[in-house]
């Protein structure tokens, strides 16, 4: 398990858990308390650097499926390893931007696009997720609206097909137990099209209290959102919001497919996560 404290990865690690599966996970300082918290009883912690792939040592030794979340560095070295160590197969978390976007031009296209060779290349057993806008993506208004019961943000009407990071989790569970699933790569989206105010009242209704939504324009937008992310994306980011007012983003029917139920709704999302926004 890679990224295995992130909100995709603990999750994984939890269904993996749950049916009696040994989890082996990977985290760069197993004594921080978080990481340990997170993790369910009988779980192996082992310490290493995804950047730094000299740092992982044994990791691989007697493991059967990783699933593998892409850094920053690049999926390639890591996918070698695991490969040449005897992993059999691999889930890799990548993004809906490979097919939205020219990785020419697009560092998250990019760097996502890199990973799929990197895995199709490896030797080992593949499938790809591509998961659309996830829900957790909120959290990123969890501080505005813990201390002032508000959400600041750009293109109010925009929307997105949020995804539960816990359906991500399940159809990369089913990527690693169930060999008919390799060779495929799922694009993945939540139930149904919700715009930015929509989710701001969801939560609003999960915390039983009025939350505001004040619009920002794309100037005041660009300037907060360049303080945490390359100005690049920022603006990519801007422009997607935009254009979703008119052309929303289209549904995907992987999760009913693969799970046999539909997706988790954005509500229940909120509920999931009420307590972040306290």
């Amino acid at each position: 398990m890679t990224g295995a404290t992130g909100n995709v990865g603990r999750s994984v690690v939890l269904q993996l858990a749950a049916r009696g599966i040994p989890v082996r996970a990977l985290t760069r300082d197993k004594a921080r308390d978080k990481d340990r918290a997170a993790m369910p009883e009988g779980v192996d912690i082992v310490e290493g650097d995804l950047s730094q792939p000299e740092t992982l040592g044994g990791a691989f030794d007697g493991v059967d499926g990783m699933f593998l979340f892409t850094p920053p560095s690049g999926a390639g070295p890591i996918a070698r390893l695991a490969g040449a160590s005897g992993v059999r197969r691999v889930a890799l978390l990548s993004s809906i931007a490979t097919q939205k976007a020219d990785p020419r031009t697009n560092a998250i296209a990019a760097r996502h696009h890199g990973a799929e060779q990197a895995v199709m290349a490896s030797g080992m057993a593949w499938t790809i997720l591509r998961p659309d806008s996830f829900a957790s993506n909120a959290l990123e208004w969890a501080e505005s609206i813990r201390s002032e019961g508000v959400v600041r943000a750009a293109y109010g009407q925009s929307r997105r097909c949020p995804i539960h990071e816990d359906d991500v989790a399940a159809v990369a569970v089913c990527a690693l137990l169930d060999p008919s699933q390799s060779g495929q790569a799922h694009w993945l989206t939540g139930p149904r099209r919700i715009s930015v105010q929509e989710q701001v009242a969801a939560i609003g209704r999960a915390l039983g209290k009025d939350i505001r939504f004040e619009e920002l324009s794309r100037d005041e937008a660009l300037a907060v959102m360049v303080q945490r992310l390359p100005r690049p994306v920022a603006e990519r980011l801007l422009d997607y919001a935009r254009k979703s007012i008119s052309e929303p983003p289209g549904l995907s029917d992987a999760i009913e497919r693969i799970l046999g139920r539909p997706p988790k709704d954005f509500m229940q999302w909120a509920v999931d996560h009420a307590s972040d926004f306290r």
